[in-house]
């Protein structure tokens, strides 16, 4: 059975792996929790988020398409870009109050982000 989203994993080239956890630090406002050559680890609102890097090859951004929850869209927008992201898709409405929008990170990989007020983590 399906519990809901638990980790999502961006492939990193090995030698951004320093400068991809900085840069996430920054944008979660916290360290890793588990800092390794081989992976980094970081619990958002008890979800991970995680480094793996690779020399695989493959198409940053593609691979993965993964929204985080925002209460603020635009205030959360104006970070990643403070941080030096760029946009790949503007704010847009989807729906009801619910608004998405995706940057590309420093490294290439794309982060979605959502405010949805309709959404409520179970318990």
């Amino acid at each position: 059975m399906f519990q809901g989203l638990r980790t999502v994993i961006y492939l990193v080239n090995p030698k951004d792996l320093n400068s991809a956890k900085q840069w996430y630090s920054k944008l979660f406002n916290k360290e890793p929790y588990f800092d390794e050559s081989f992976y980094v680890g970081f619990n958002v609102g008890g979800f991970e988020f995680g480094l793996n890097p690779s020399e695989e090859k493959f198409i940053l951004g593609t691979n993965v398409q993964a929204y985080w929850g925002v209460s603020d869209i635009k205030a959360a927008l104006q970070n990643c870009l403070k941080l030096e992201a760029s946009i790949n898709s503007d704010i847009q409405n989807v729906g009801g109050d619910i608004k998405v929008a995706t940057v590309r990170d420093p490294f290439g990989s794309i982060l979605g982000i959502i405010e949805n007020p309709n959404f409520k983590i179970e318990q």
